[in-house]
């Protein structure tokens, strides 16, 4: 182990402007003077931002990239007031603002101060996080001895002892365990999400390079002038834990930042809402409009009044430039229409309605003990806008838990229970008595398993049953531990896999170890029928046809005795290509394509993956929330359709359901005349190209394989593929990859105003999860990496209801009712200014006193919008899944829409024509009782924003649909807030001057809107008016009785065919013995093979799992749909 060698890799590198990175690397184990003159990075990680001094300016750096800041920012250099001489006097910056600078500095101090400490917080989070990683103790050989080090000492070229439970220190290049074999046990959880164990094994001496890739790893090894080829099964990346292995050796690869695992610490892109979106060019461009326009108001009353004023107001000689100058200085005045209250308030009711749904218990899985999650905080309220779901299958719909169902042996189906007197099959019920397992003391007492033939056929040692079962106990990457005498327990890296050998079990051939110890050479090979079809000897075809007809197999068994001579000389060009350093890939699958060919069919197997609790009824309630969901999954076509019929997707009383299962593009396109007036020229044109939702005369389903999608998603064909798809009830995209998942998510937010939402559970639908506009990972048997990239996370499908139809509906409700009565009430405020403007000659004079527009929406009117905000609901949990059609209006954006905001600021213009002129025209020459003026510029500035606070409140009481203690506290609270500050800082015989009007005015200003929604109401209720008139003398809604449902046997399409293993073969082959110190019962010889890809294969429309045929063709007129679409020979 002390021996030298060294490790080359070779890497390409991008160039940077400053830097020239490495292309080289070479390591000397255990020399750190040899090592260290290459600068090779610490093993110290650093995720924090700041330190003490680069917080300030960074994190002011940060804050003022966002465009709100920077506005505010700019505003406040414009209100300071000093004249800086440019080029020598020539030019002077004049004072353009009539507000004085703390009324903008002491809001955006306040702002940044409460992002600052935020952050600052999350920072030193960050390092007590890096300190207690970087402060870990690990054993390092140095000089002949294990000394302990922290991690952070840890360099690259160190030799390093792992115990059992610990985390890998850095990514290491595995040298020798304590298991047989020098095999280790890794847990990948902290990595990919992944809690099933994986098996790595070392060389005698072994290793490869740094990047960001964790499934792949290749490079040489240099050791007494001979090279050894390396892969991803020799290396511990950081960040995994070390399982049921006592110790392992291992050689520092790749420290710190240059570990994998730092590498994909990458950051995520950014969503933003599109009431974001909406809301930047609608509030911007209103603040442009409105000081344009006064702008020019200036330069016309400069034009022919401003020379009678030069007393009051010194005149600029140059009108536009004083025009130029009164657009600044309104910009300032009426900053108010984008107060910076406005995103701090906005991020608070996100953050509050995240906890709302990490709060919700009826979101919590009490046996995984996992409750729901919002990763996010920026895109609650687009929850309440989805209109397309795009579904993964196995693990999102069904539970990924895999059992032993039925079994077809050489042309005997078992596993259906016939009744003995009416030979009819029986429905399996839990009444039923299972087979009894207790002559074998091995079997798993969760096994259940209800046909007796088969165990009477293995009783009589029937050959073909042996043979079958045998291949089941042996034709696996499945691990068996056994710490003691008959206590078995299997690490399965597929659920499949696992229950396949589980059956075995209980059979009675149990696995329990392996040896490479056998007379006889046999390759035992098993996997998708589509890929054992291309492979049996003609003889089997009588046989493949009684099989399929048996069950809709998950896997088929295959079995081939092998020549000892031909075997030896595969074996040494099968050594020979696996370590070739380039093409190695390529020539083992030729390898495994030679060895596959002219097997004996033996038989397949039937493996029920359940749907989990309440996916049916959840995916009728969000139907009927016009909610579309696509299932895309890389199972068969005929598990995908089963699935599709048994979770209500696919119904029988659909009028027809297309299925695409074509091998060319010309199968695919329409070949129909209508077909060709199918898509508009407008939309094929060079206009922005958008898909309309249409009108479709009864429901369709569309089931398309993934190489027919392929054709599909062409550039000359996605708008079509996308039109069809549309106009159908459902969607299901079977034997699809990652990347198609993906790219069908980005065909639909490219051509579709809708929102979108992906879900899934495995690593395979990360790419989905992060197309899609929301993202959520479900935490399930598929490990935590499409939880780690989603935005929202549970742990049951049916949670995704109460998420959408609950949380999302309520957050988008809170949030546009917020947007529309904060834009109510600050255009309000700012519209006063703009009427101002025309009697103060446009000189940019405020109404209001400056401590006003200071507190206004810092202390007058932020409690009680927030408390709407956070709190209002319409109606309550119950019935908001009761009524899913309430959740339609967010689909169409009805609550907050450029109409929506053209109302809000129609309504705020008469607010404030009332608040203006009505206090203007009772105030307007009157006298006292001395002969003094009865009211000054003061005194209608305080009538005018006490009657502007009044009325806020009130149109806020008039928009609460939920009261509760905390609204109470804050909207009187802060109306006796503005009372208190306003009495301490005025004299009380100002209030005595019109008192009435206060009351008077808000009444006025609200009137016409309590008559609008009372109209409204009565002759054109809204959805939400009707259920709310509805259920106002109910309480909660009763449970809904769960329907029952007919029970189907879903086949589940093993994912064998996609991430088939190499398994153990280069271990068997290679003579030496694998086995733990307790006794061994059985031995066997597993064949290394590779399934290479698939043949699509499809059925004709109608298909029914019943048997019968679908919708039988009755003599009616044909829909619009069927006029358009043309099913014919597997195309569309």
């Amino acid at each position: 182990m002390l021996a030298v060698f060294y490790i080359i890799y070779q890497k390409q590198y991008n160039f940077s402007l400053y830097f020239l990175l490495e292309v080289e690397r070479k390591i000397r184990a255990n020399d750190r003077e040899y090592n260290s003159s290459f600068k090779y990075a610490t093993n110290s990680i650093k995720t924090s931002k700041y330190n003490p001094f680069t917080f300030l300016p960074l994190n002011l750096f940060e804050q003022f990239q966002r465009i709100a800041n920077a506005y505010f920012l700019f505003l406040l250099i414009l209100q300071v007031r000093n004249n800086p001489s440019l080029l020598s006097g020539a030019l002077v910056i004049p004072a353009i603002s009539s507000l004085p600078w703390f009324t903008t500095v002491v809001p955006l101090v306040l702002v940044l101060s409460v992002t600052a400490a935020k952050d600052a917080t999350d920072d030193i989070n960050r390092h007590r996080s890096d300190r207690k990683v970087n402060n870990r103790k690990v054993n390092v050989l140095i000089n002949g001895k294990l000394i302990s080090e922290k991690w952070m000492n840890v360099q690259v070229g160190d030799i390093i002892k792992l115990e059992n439970n610990q985390f890998v220190t850095a990514d290491l290049l595995l040298l020798s365990s304590s298991e047989p074999l020098n095999l280790v046990y890794i847990e990948t959880a902290e990595l990919d999400g992944e809690t099933n164990l994986k098996v790595k094994q070392s060389l005698t001496v072994c290793c490869e390079p740094p990047n960001n890739r964790l499934d792949r790893f290749t490079g040489t090894l240099t050791f007494d002038t001979q090279k050894y080829s390396l892969d991803n099964e020799r290396v511990l990346l950081r960040g995994c834990t070390l399982r049921n292995t006592d110790w392992c050796f291992g050689l520092v690869l790749f420290a710190g930042p240059e570990t994998k695992l730092m590498q994909n610490c990458g950051k995520s892109t950014f969503k933003r809402t599109s009431i974001d979106r909406l809301m930047n060019v609608l509030i911007f461009g209103l603040l442009a409009l409105m000081c344009i326009i006064l702008a020019v108001g200036n330069g016309i009353w400069e034009n022919h009044a401003g020379s009678k004023f030069n007393a009051f107001l010194p005149r600029e000689e140059n009108i536009a430039f004083s025009a130029f100058l009164t657009f600044w200085s309104y910009i300032i005045i009426l900053n108010t229409v984008v107060p910076i209250s406005l995103y701090v308030s906005m991020e608070v009711i996100r953050l509050g309605n995240s906890y709302y749904i990490n709060w919700d218990r009826n979101m919590y899985h009490a046996r995984t003990d996992t409750p729901a999650e919002a990763r996010t905080t920026t895109l609650n309220e687009e929850l309440g806008q989805i209109k397309y779901i795009f579904s993964d299958k196995t693990g999102t719909l069904t539970q990924n838990i895999m059992t032993f169902n039925k079994c077809s042996i050489n042309g005997k189906s078992y596993g259906d229970v016939i009744d003995n007197y009416s030979g009819q099959r029986l429905e399996i019920t839990e009444e039923m008595t299972p087979v009894d397992f207790s002559f074998n003391r091995l079997a798993d007492p969760k096994f259940l398993f209800y046909d007796h033939t088969l165990v009477e056929a293995i009783k009589l040692e029937l050959p073909d049953v042996h043979a079958f079962f045998r291949l089941l106990a042996l034709c696996h990457t499945v691990m068996a531990e056994e710490k003691k005498e008959g206590d078995l327990v299997y690490q399965a890296q597929s659920p499949d896999e696992g229950a396949l050998v589980t059956a075995a079990r209980n059979f009675g051939f149990v696995f329990r170890s392996r040896s490479p110890e056998t007379g006889k050479l046999s390759l035992y090979c098993k996997g998708a029928d589509t890929i054992v079809y291309e492979r049996l000897h003609p003889s089997c075809s009588e046989l493949m046809k009684v099989t399929t007809e048996h069950l809709n197999v998950s896997q088929h068994q295959r079995a081939l005795d092998l020549d000892e001579e031909y075997f030896a000389e595969w074996k040494q060009r099968h050594h020979e290509s696996s370590v070739a350093l380039e093409d190695r890939e390529e020539k083992l699958e030729k390898l495994y394509e030679e060895i596959e060919k002219d097997m004996m069919l033996i038989g397949a197997t039937a493996i029920e993956d359940k749907l989990q609790d309440g996916v049916a009824q959840t995916i009728e309630q969000l139907a009927r929330a016009e909610i579309k969901i696509w299932v895309l999954t890389g199972d068969k076509q005929e598990t995908a359709e089963n699935i599709g019929y048994s979770c209500n997707l696919l119904r029988e009383e659909m009028n027809d359901v297309f299925i695409v299962a074509a091998n060319s593009p010309e199968e695919i396109r329409p070949e129909t005349e209508q077909d060709k007036l199918l898509i508009p020229e407008f939309i094929l044109g060079n206009t922005p190209k958008v898909v309309q939702d249409e009108n479709v005369n009864g429901e369709y389903g569309l089931v398309i394989n993934g190489h027919s999608l392929a054709y599909a998603l062409e550039s000359n064909m996605e708008l079509e593929f996308l039109r069809t798809a549309c106009m159908c009830k459902t969607v299901i995209c079977c034997r699809v990859t990652p990347l198609q998942k993906a790219q069908v998510v980005e065909l639909v937010k490219k051509y579709k105003k809708a929102v979108t939402l992906a879900i899934g559970d495995g690593a395979n639908d990360v790419s989905m999860i992060k197309a899609a506009h929301i993202g959520v990972g479900i935490s399930g048997q598929e490990g935590m990496q499409a939880v780690l990239s989603s935005d929202f996370s549970f742990a049951q499908f049916r949670f995704l209801q109460r998420l959408l139809l609950v949380h999302g509906r309520w957050s988008y409700l809170r949030m546009c009712k917020f947007l529309r009565y904060f834009f109510y009430k600050n255009f309000t405020f700012t519209f006063v200014h703009f009427w101002y403007a025309f009697f103060c000659g446009f000189s940019a004079q405020t109404v209001y006193d400056e401590g006003f527009i200071t507190l206004y929406n810092l202390v007058y009117t932020a409690l009680p919008v927030l408390g709407m905000s956070l709190f209002d609901q319409d109606v309550n949990a119950g019935w908001s899944l009761e009524y899913p059609q309430l959740y339609v209006p967010g689909q169409l954006s009805q609550y907050f829409s450029k109409r929506a905001f053209m109302m809000c600021a129609l309504h705020s213009c008469y607010s404030s024509l009332v608040l203006f002129f009505v206090p203007y025209a009772a105030t307007y020459d009157t006298a006292r009782d001395d002969g003094k003026d009865g009211a000054d510029y003061q005194s209608f500035a305080l009538i005018t924003q006490t009657c502007l606070t009044v009325t806020v409140c009130v149109q806020l009481g008039l928009d609460l649909s939920y009261w509760t203690v905390v609204n109470h506290l804050f909207v009187w609270g802060s109306l006796g807030m503005f009372f208190i500050l306003t009495f301490t800082m005025f004299t009380d015989g100002l209030f005595r001057l019109h008192p009435p009007s206060f009351a008077f005015v808000a009444i006025l200003c609200v009137l016409p809107v309590f008559a609008y929604r009372f109209f409204c109401g009565q002759i054109f209720p809204t959805i939400n008016d009707k259920v709310r008139y509805k259920v106002r003398p109910m309480k909660e809604p009763a449970p809904r009785p769960r329907r029952t449902r007919l029970t189907r046997r879903s086949t589940r399409r093993s994912g064998y065919a996609f991430s088939h293993a190499h398994g153990y073969g280069d271990l068997v082959t290679s003579g030496r013995f694998l086995r733990r110190h307790t006794p061994i019962r059985t031995m066997g010889l597993i064949p290394t093979g590779r399934s290479p890809g698939f043949k699509p294969t499809g059925r004709s429309a109608g298909y029914s799992p019943v048997g019968r045929e679908q919708n039988p063709k009755q003599k009616v007129e044909p829909t619009s749909l069927q006029m358009f679409r043309a099913v014919k020979d597997s195309s569309f």
